[in-house]
């Protein structure tokens, strides 16, 4: 962008819809105009300045207005919600074409102004979540955050990326957006804890058929929701629309969070020895894995999912959308009453598939499966599948989310701790010496 003549034929590319002009001056050359039932634009042009004149809902004036606060030298109301803006020689001419083309955006039911909206109903719940170290607001570049290393000889950062997978189809057919977010959150924040670092912010990607901003805020809502109860923050995100790619009334979303850890604090399993104690800490269903599974076998359909299960208390939809846990807090209080010797998040492939990434070579473990309570879900979803029961430890948490390893001196202390957080454990085994194998009976 190199000179004003230009920023201002960037305006006239616009289509040109005529309407009458909110104020008549001999002086200013009316350039273009483009109008819509909700809102109209003028652009005037006179001795290279450029006056924009935007009439939209008392809502959309002040977002207007606080959108582009940093390059605006003057703004005034003229009557009948008229709002100007003057861009004079102070104002760099890549901002003047970004003005244009944001003004023209926000008067036309164009992706640009749909996303404007789904920002501003989202603040609220994003900045709901700041913690000490967050530095500066959405809308920038990049999140920001001051790590709190004081103290810390050997600080490190502990990273986790995950999505809600295809139980997103579920929150569709019951066009219920305010939960999946908290799952979002939870696969990657219970990830990085597990080795005992604390979380400390988290950002979102969300990418739609078409951006609706009330559906985008309830995404946003939700993720906020889980960042508050991990204790962490929401720096930032993205949302993409992307027509053709995705159905319109359907998105993905996905989630990335970074944690910290003093070196010397890692938990890595090195210390486990046999008889060392498993506790298991209780799940909330199905959580976010082997939802393909789940739906394959239930039928799960816009009939089905409104079903009510008197077991459950709810319909079977609302059991399925049940958010899974988030242990943060509670592996922060256990960290802080007992030695930890190692967790597994208990995810996709099960208790066969991630029980083993938290032992050492030279360690196994035995399992009681009637020390761990199962929930009516997985019950369900193995009678009317005829799922074998190793199929199904194999790809559901079965009850137990979190799984610790403790001495079995400092067991009963454990389960105090769990209980303090508000979760609930079991004793469900014990480590022995073997090669990293799983056996339940």
């Amino acid at each position: 962008m190199n000179t004003r003549q230009e920023a201002l034929e960037y305006g006239l590319s616009f289509p040109y819809t005529y309407q009458e002009a909110p104020f008549h001056d001999p002086n200013w050359q009316l350039v273009r105009v483009k109008g819509s039932k909700k809102a109209f634009l003028w652009i005037y042009e006179r001795d290279g300045f450029i006056n924009l004149n935007v009439k939209v809902s008392p809502a959309w004036r002040d977002f207007w207005r606080d959108a582009f606060a940093s390059v605006i030298p003057g703004w005034h109301q003229n009557k009948d919600n008229w709002n100007t803006i003057i861009l004079d020689g102070t104002v760099p001419d890549d901002a003047i074409r970004n003005m244009i083309a944001d003004s023209y955006a926000i008067v036309t039911d164009s992706p640009t102004r749909r996303i404007y909206e789904a920002v501003k109903k989202m603040k609220p719940f994003v900045e709901s979540t700041y913690i000490p170290g967050v530095l500066g607001s959405i809308g920038g570049f990049g999140g920001m955050f001051e790590p709190p290393v004081q103290g810390m000889e050997h600080p490190i950062l502990v990273s986790g990326t995950d999505g809600v997978g295809t139980k997103l189809k579920l929150a569709f057919l019951m066009d219920k957006h305010d939960t999946v977010g908290i799952d979002c959150v939870a696969m990657c924040v219970n990830d990085i804890a597990c080795c005992g670092a604390k979380p400390l912010f988290f950002l979102d990607y969300i990418a739609v058929g078409k951006n609706y901003p009330e559906r985008i805020a309830e995404l946003v809502k939700g993720i906020a929701d889980g960042c508050r109860q991990a204790g962490c923050a929401l720096v930032g995100g993205e949302t993409a629309e992307m027509p053709g790619f995705y159905p319109v009334d359907e998105y993905d979303m996905a989630g990335f969070s970074v944690g910290l850890i003093d070196r010397d604090k890692m938990i890595d399993g090195t210390k486990l020895a046999a008889g060392d104690v498993l506790i298991g800490v209780a799940s909330s269903g199905v959580h976010s894995n082997g939802y393909s599974l789940v739906r394959k076998t239930l039928g799960i359909n816009e009939k089905s999912v409104q079903r009510y299960i008197s077991e459950f208390g709810k319909t079977l939809g609302e059991e399925l959308l049940t958010p899974t846990k988030i242990y943060v807090k509670t592996i922060q209080s256990l960290i802080a009453s007992v030695d930890v010797k190692a967790m597994s998040h208990i995810t996709g492939g099960g208790f066969y598939e991630n029980i083993p990434r938290m032992l050492p070579d030279n360690i196994s473990v035995s399992i009681e499966k009637a020390a761990l309570p199962t929930p009516g879900i997985f019950k369900m979803i193995q009678e009317v599948g005829k799922i074998p029961e190793h199929d199904m430890y194999n790809t559901f948490n079965m009850g137990a989310g979190l799984v610790v390893a403790v001495s079995k001196e400092q067991a009963d202390k454990a389960l105090e701790a769990i209980a303090a957080a508000g979760e609930t454990g079991y004793i469900i085994g014990e480590c022995k010496t073997g090669a990293k194998e799983v056996e339940l009976w």
